[in-house]
């Protein structure tokens, strides 16, 4: 366990589908069944990778958090190792949910979802799913697999294509998976290879800390054909979307779009890339505005003042 001034962090895991998932409680100090979010990396990445940094800023304005790390990475649960699959890390998500409305501590009834880059694809998803959550929040969210291709370009998509058939084949014969990396340099044959986004995945890992840039080939196929943002319309919650307008990894024009169709949803605009969200000056004001939104939605108490 983990405690500062304002809130208290407990190592906790979930059972999830075969296995388990791993996570951090954040609690809040002097704030009696707080209302409590729900929060999703992006593809390949763990909880490690800064969010906590959300989390505890939520925590701080007396809203539990809960940050999960998908089955198959990290100190989570889950073979083969390095397995993408979107709708197993969609029940992680229903998972999540369900265990952070168990907890006693935390007001059931208040239960928002929080995602970013692919898991803010998977928020969206997640919030068409459950009406009875309170809100939801989409940040620099995937919402369209073949505009991400496009974008991704013909000729590394052309050079995943042996890798994809050799994995295909790895599993046909229970074989260990064939491995793309996640982020790689321009031009690489890799999952996103824009310029920032080597640096930008090396960038969120804590000092000392190294992740494993790369996931099982076979899951290319259904990250081109998944399209979350059409759930947007079905979201019947408040959701707000976090856009990037210089994104490199999940275009800004269709997730606009996309985000324009929710009934109740919020948009919000940064002159900022898709890694810049999680640090620096653009961190600040996105988690400034993702507490207005929530609090909005939520209506935690203050924390008691300690003396």
């Amino acid at each position: 366990m983990t405690t500062s001034q304002s809130f208290t962090r407990h190592d906790v895991t979930f059972p999830s589908g075969d296995s388990r998932c791993a996570g951090w409680l954040y609690l809040p100090k002097g704030v009696v069944s707080p209302p409590v979010v729900v929060l999703g990396h992006g593809l390949g990445a763990t909880r490690e990778m800064r969010l906590d940094a959300f989390a505890e800023r939520f925590a701080q304005a007396g809203i539990a958090s809960l940050a999960f790390t998908y089955r198959h990475f990290g100190d989570s649960g889950g073979r083969p190792r390095q397995l993408l699959s979107i709708k197993r890390q969609l029940t992680d998500w229903d998972s999540a949910i369900a265990y952070a409305k168990s907890r006693r501590q935390v007001d059931a009834d208040r239960v928002a979802v929080w995602g970013s880059s692919f898991g803010g694809g998977h928020a969206i998803t997640v919030a068409s799913r459950h009406p009875e959550l309170r809100a939801a929040v989409a940040q620099c969210p995937f919402t369209d697999g073949l505009a991400s291709a496009l974008a991704l370009g013909p000729l590394a998509s052309l050079r995943i294509t042996p890798v994809l058939a050799r994995d295909l084949a790895s599993r046909v014969r229970g074989k260990a998976p064939a491995m793309v990396p996640i982020a790689g340099p321009p031009g690489s044959p890799a999952l996103m290879n824009a310029p920032d986004a080597l640096p930008g995945y090396e960038a969120l890992l804590p000092p000392g800390k190294t992740f494993r840039n790369e996931v099982a080939a076979r899951v290319i196929p259904t990250i081109a054909a998944y399209r979350p943002g059409r759930a947007a319309k079905k979201v019947a919650i408040p959701i707000l979307f976090c856009v990037s307008d210089t994104d490199s990894v999940t275009p800004p024009a269709q997730t606009l779009r996309y985000a324009a169709t929710a009934p109740q949803g919020e948009i919000k605009r940064y002159d900022a890339g898709h890694f810049d969200f999680y640090t620096g000056e653009t961190f600040e004001t996105l988690v400034r505005d993702q507490i207005e939104f929530l609090t909005r939605q939520l209506a935690p108490a203050p924390a008691a003042s300690t003396p």
